[in-house]
This record gives C-alpha cells, sequence and structure tokens, in this order.
C-alpha cells in the first residue's frame, strides 16, 4: 500500500531503468547502455608503447641493433655515438671469426683482408691483440732483462714504466694513426671507414706478439732479424689491404702507400730498440 505523500516515477522517463514487467511473458528484461570504457587488454597500440599486453622484453634488448624508423634513428647525428648500441655491432663476432681474420694478418700477400671485413669490420679482436701486446711486452721484457741481471750477478730492479709505455705506444698507434690516415683518404676524395682502419691496424699488430716472445733468444742479431720480419710482414699487411682502395686518390696514392709501410716499419723499429733490446 502507496502512501498519499509519494509521487509514482514513470519508468519510461528515466534511461536506464528497468522496465517493470514484459507484455508478452513473465520474465523481467534489463538493458544497459553500451558503456564508453576501453577494451583492456587494449587492441590497437596506444601512444608509443606498441605491445601492452605482451611480456616485459629482455633486458637485454636494450642494446640490440637499432630498427629503422625508432628512436635511436630519429635522433642520429653524435647523440648516437654515446649510446652502447651504436658500439654492439663491432664487438659481434665469435671465436672463429677472429682466429680466421688473425691468420690472414699472418699472410699478408693476400691483401683480401679488407674484402673479408668490408660487412662486419670489428673492435673485439684489435682491442684484445693491443692488450695482449701490453701484457706480453711487460712480461717477456721484465723476464728477459731479469735474467740477464741475475746471468751477470748484478742487482735487478723491477721497471713498472715497461707497462705504462707499452700501453700508451700500442693504444696510441693503433688509434692516432688510424685516425689520421681516415682525414688524409678523406682529403683526397679517397674516404674510407673509420671503423675499417681500426680493424686493419689492430689486426697488423698480431704479428708482434710471437716475436715478443722469441725476443728472449741471447742474440741481438737474432733479435734484429726477427724484429725485421716481424715489422715487414705488418707493414706489407697494412699496405696491401690498403693499396686498391688508395689507388683512387689519384697520382699520389703510391706515396700514401709507401708512407703507410715506412709508418708500420718505424713502429717495429721503436720496438727493436725499446723491447726487443736487453741493455744491463
Amino acid at each position: 500500500m502507496m502512501s498519499s505523500n509519494y509521487t509514482p516515477i514513470d519508468s519510461q522517463n528515466v534511461t536506464g531503468s528497468v522496465p517493470a514487467a514484459a507484455e508478452s511473458s513473465g520474465h523481467v528484461t534489463v538493458k544497459f547502455a553500451d558503456s564508453n570504457l576501453q577494451t583492456f587488454p587494449p587492441i590497437a597500440p596506444q601512444g608509443k608503447i606498441s605491445s601492452g599486453s605482451g611480456p616485459p622484453r629482455d633486458a637485454d634488448d636494450t642494446f640490440s641493433k637499432t630498427a629503422s624508423g625508432s628512436d635511436d634513428d630519429q635522433q642520429g647525428g653524435w647523440f648516437r655515438t654515446f649510446s652502447i648500441a651504436a658500439y654492439k655491432p663491432y664487438f659481434d663476432v665469435d671465436t672463429s671469426d677472429v682466429v680466421e681474420r688473425i691468420i690472414d694478418s699472418l699472410f699478408p700477400f693476400r691483401g683480401s683482408f679488407n674484402e673479408k671485413t668490408a660487412d662486419r669490420p670489428d673492435l673485439y679482436g684489435p682491442f684484445w691483440i693491443c692488450t695482449s701486446l701490453i701484457f706480453v711486452a711487460a712480461s717477456i721484457g721484465t723476464f728477459v732483462t731479469y735474467l740477464s741481471h741475475k746471468l751477470q750477478k748484478k742487482e735487478w730492479d723491477y721497471d713498472i714504466n715497461l707497462v705504462t709505455w707499452s700501453a700508451g705506444l700500442f693504444y696510441g698507434y693503433v688509434t692516432i694513426v688510424p685516425v689520421g690516415l681516415y682525414l688524409i683518404l678523406k682529403y683526397f676524395s679517397a674516404p674510407s671507414g673509420l671503423v675499417q682502419l681500426f680493424c686493419l691496424y689492430g689486426y697488423s699488430l698480431f704479428v708482434f706478439i710471437p716475436a715478443l716472445c722469441l725476443s728472449v733468444i741471447p742474440s741481438q742479431i737474432v733479435r734484429w732479424v726477427i724484429a725485421g720480419v716481424a715489422g715487414f710482414m705488418s707493414a706489407t699487411f697494412v699496405a696491401l689491404n690498403l693499396r686498391n682502395h688508395i689507388k683512387s686518390a689519384g697520382e699520389r696514392w703510391f706515396l700514401i702507400v709507401v708512407g703507410i709501410f715506412l709508418l708500420q716499419l718505424a713502429l717495429a723499429l721503436v720496438l727493436k730498440l725499446y723491447l726487443f733490446t736487453v741493455t744491463v
């Protein structure tokens, strides 16, 4: 029983209300207006997140190669130079690749190193070759000097400067010389890839590792021969691999190749005077 103080509400004037009953049956029909809520998970990409409903990516994906159209490509220029992803492709080599390139450096007359590494120059091999040279130069030099002093029954002191001197020589040479050659070739309108030059010069130093190990032979003549052969092989390896490319620089290409050859021989001479020579 409804009190007279209440006014009945017309159910037809209220949006989303429930009718009292269906005329044709005794069931109650409920109707809802269409919802404006977005579907979750979203069907289409929203904003900058392209896979909001998918699982999180592996953390290592951050250092993967940049895909076309990504934010890194849009930045470009010098900003990408300071990112780790810009250098990862140059360390993406395995043991077989490094060993194959080391073997090529020991056969300098082939002249096919640049062609094999044109698509995938690496910095992994050059870095560890230079690091190994520093260790070998310091350890072999110290060992030979120690034996020489002991055989002559003289007092021996370890020279720590041998390590710092070797590090400055090898790291500096494999960095400064390729950069200088890169600028020279660019001036003569025969530009070469800077990373390719780093790769070539880095592997050209490998021959000095066995040469330094053979420097323990107590004979100055033998040490001169070892240093000369190692320097000639390294210089020939660099010169022959750059010859075909430098020919496009014009008539002065021969002078550039000769300069590259002599500079590599000068490195061997410096190594002979400061590392292959033992004085007591």
